[in-house]
């Protein structure tokens, strides 16, 4: 059996009970040498207490003295390595030597199961004692750990994928800015509607000029269409301010009181909601700022400066051209015009002979005369019907330059204000919602929750939790001593 449990035999030691049973003239020399069955660690000899001795209670004081007597008498060169005493030590000192080979991986191990229960213990927290002080502690490391995870000098800085006010500077300069440029100055417009606009903004006079109503109207319709971004992206900034909540929510302090967790995101989440709307006013605000004057003056504005130069130069030369035409024929240069038309006869699309020169007292158009049989309840519209769209057809010169005058002034106008709308929108996103909430964090949350009748609810942990801090700190104390034992051990002579 020793051979199957320890087929080297280094943990192996022989007993051999009974030495004074053995019959007169023989003796255990031999077996207690190894002769006959040779043992690494030795054999060990005994004189154990006999059944009368048992009976008799005989002190194992006295069964020792008998015993050394015994060993003395019959084995005097072996009485020394022999023996109860003997024994005792041997196995001592095997159970010394074990200790020490085993000591290295066994301090390791209760020194990092120590480590392990200190920190089951730290995150179940001490023992409640003042808990006004603990409430005010927790939220304020709520509202530090907020504020950091926006600055981005928090501790625990995440690695896997952007957070806090690193995720705010990507929604301001790459979503928000994107979706800025995916708006193009003429998107949705097209030539018939700068015509048409055009038309409308002359009234029943032909336009000499580019009217400048034209221009005011189609860019504000244009400039309209950022607003909508900006709305988008404080609604992305709110979405990530709200998400930092669960992140800093994972404290072993919030773990450990649920309702004060639970308290804490209702008043940051009440304090978002709040300035929601302000921030989105404002933002609505700057749109209509730039909708309220087109400011055609604007130093940037250099389009109109380009566009003037290239269609009074085409005029003057007219006008030198006119000039030397009259020097040459003689005639004045201002000519009046003829007054020859005023003694011809009007005439309105062949219908002169009808209806206008029918006599000196011509008929009206809607008399009985006149009218078919039928057609007495309405009069004759003798004109086609007007549309109420421009129809489509191709383009003047003239109107064709003033649709590409209109088209060059409202891009240019547009990019500037869609720059202005780009700068002044993270701005105030970041004054209206993101400092506002950082700055008055901290004393929301003391005003909604640093309440005396609250301290018991919000404080409150659940019974398991304080029977599991016992037993950590109970285990945490066993590891500790014996950590100590095993220092103790390694100091300790062994003979």
């Amino acid at each position: 059996m020793a051979k199957e449990a320890d087929p080297e035999g280094r943990r192996t030691l022989a007993v051999l009970t009974k030495l004074d049973l053995m019959d007169q003239g023989t003796d255990a020399v031999d077996v207690l040498l190894g002769r006959v069955i040779p043992v690494k660690l030795g054999i060990i000899g005994l004189v154990n207490r006999s059944q009368l001795d048992i009976k008799n209670n005989k002190p194992i004081d006295e069964a020792v003295k008998d015993e050394a007597s015994f060993l003395q008498k019959r084995y005097p060169s072996l009485a020394s390595r022999n023996g109860t005493p003997y024994l005792a030590k041997t196995l001592n000192r095997l159970l010394m030597h074990h200790i020490r080979e085993c000591l290295p991986e066994l301090k390791t191990r209760v020194n990092v199961l120590a480590s392990q229960f200190q920190s089951l213990l730290n995150s179940f927290g001490e023992p409640i004692e003042d808990k006004g002080k603990l409430l005010l502690q927790i939220i304020t490391k709520f509202a530090s750990a907020y504020c950091c995870t926006i600055e981005g000098t928090s501790k625990n800085i995440e690695t896997t994928e952007l957070c806090g006010g690193a995720r705010i500077c990507y929604i301001f300069h790459e979503t928000f800015s994107k979706a800025l440029e995916s708006v193009g100055p003429l998107e949705g417009l097209t030539t018939l509607d700068i015509l048409t606009a055009i038309r409308n903004a002359t009234g029943p006079r032909p336009a000499l000029f580019v009217p400048e109503v034209s221009f005011e109207l189609l860019v504000k319709r244009q400039i309209k269409r950022l607003e909508e971004p900006g709305l988008r992206c404080v609604e992305l900034v709110h979405e990530e301010l709200q998400r930092i909540i669960q992140y800093c929510g994972t404290q072993q302090e919030m773990l450990r009181f649920p309702k004060l967790h639970e308290r804490i995101v209702d008043v940051v989440t009440t304090l978002l909601r709040k300035r929601l709307p302000v921030t989105n006013c404002m933002v609505e605000n700057l749109v209509c700022i730039e909708l309220a004057y087109i400011n055609t003056k604007h130093p940037d504005f250099t389009e109109v400066q380009l566009i003037h130069k290239t269609l009074t130069e085409p005029l003057e030369d007219f006008k030198k051209k006119e000039q030397r035409t009259d020097i040459k024929e003689g005639r004045p240069s201002s000519a009046a015009p003829s007054d020859g038309w005023r003694n011809k006869p009007l005439a309105i699309d062949g219908l002169s002979g009808s209806a206008f020169n029918a006599g000196p007292y011509p008929t009206p158009l809607g008399s009985p005369q006149n009218t078919p049989h039928g057609m007495l309840q309405r009069g004759v519209n003798l004109l086609p019907e007007v549309p109420t769209q421009t129809p489509i057809k191709k383009l003047s010169p003239k109107e064709q330059r003033d649709c590409d005058v209109i088209e060059r002034l409202i891009k240019s106008y547009f990019l500037i204000v869609r720059k202005n709308i780009q700068d002044s929108v993270p701005k105030a996103i970041m004054h209206f919602l993101v400092n506002n909430v950082r700055d008055n964090l901290q004393s929301e949350l003391v005003s909604a929750l640093y309440k005396t009748v609250e301290f018991e609810l919000l404080l409150s942990e659940s019974p398991h939790i304080a029977a599991r801090r016992k037993e950590a700190s109970e285990m945490l104390q066993a590891l500790q001593r014996a950590s100590q034992i095993i220092g103790e051990v390694r100091e300790t002579h062994l003979w």
